[in-house]
């Protein structure tokens, strides 16, 4: 599986240099009897034009995983959850290859959406990594997106756990 160590745990986070297994992480987040909700979103580098490019991620190892923890944690206490998974790529990834997976598990399908997409826009705008777009015009950091800011911010308001 890629050196994943999926078990019995419920989170599950990851920073790899390797395409992850997506039946392997949807096995495991649908491993609960008492789960009705499975929610998955994969996340693929695109080209925006015709020609073919490939991002080079850089992190910073130990505080990136930090970070997606503290995430996930977040989601746990806005929501209840069972399984979490977060898996991100870096290094050099190529068009059309998987570059993130964030998959939940929960009882109600409300919570296992609502956390997906929560982890995945506070991810996108603190999680440290660093991406640079490679194309036959050369090498270009790219900067954070407008979108993604405004994204994050319908859950800075406050919410108590949903059942």
């Amino acid at each position: 599986m890629n050196n994943m160590q999926l078990d019995t745990q419920l989170t599950d986070i990851q920073v790899t240099d390797h395409p992850f297994d997506v039946d392997a992480l949807t096995k495991w987040l649908s491993s609960s009897p008492q789960d009705g909700a499975i929610v998955t979103f994969i996340g693929k580098v695109r080209s925006l034009t015709d020609e073919p490019i490939s991002l080079y991620l850089e992190h910073y190892a130990g505080m990136t995983e930090a970070v997606l923890n503290k995430i996930t944690q977040q989601a746990r206490n806005r929501w209840a959850l069972n399984r979490i998974v977060v898996i991100h790529r870096v290094g050099n990834i190529d068009t059309n290859e998987q570059i993130v997976f964030v998959g939940v598990s929960s009882a109600h399908r409300s919570n296992a959406f609502a956390a997906a997409e929560f982890i995945m826009d506070v991810l996108k705008n603190e999680a440290p990594f660093w991406k640079k777009e490679r194309t036959s015009e050369g090498d270009k950091w790219v900067d954070a997106k407008p979108t993604d800011v405004m994204a994050l911010k319908k859950w800075t308001k406050s919410s108590s756990k949903q059942e």
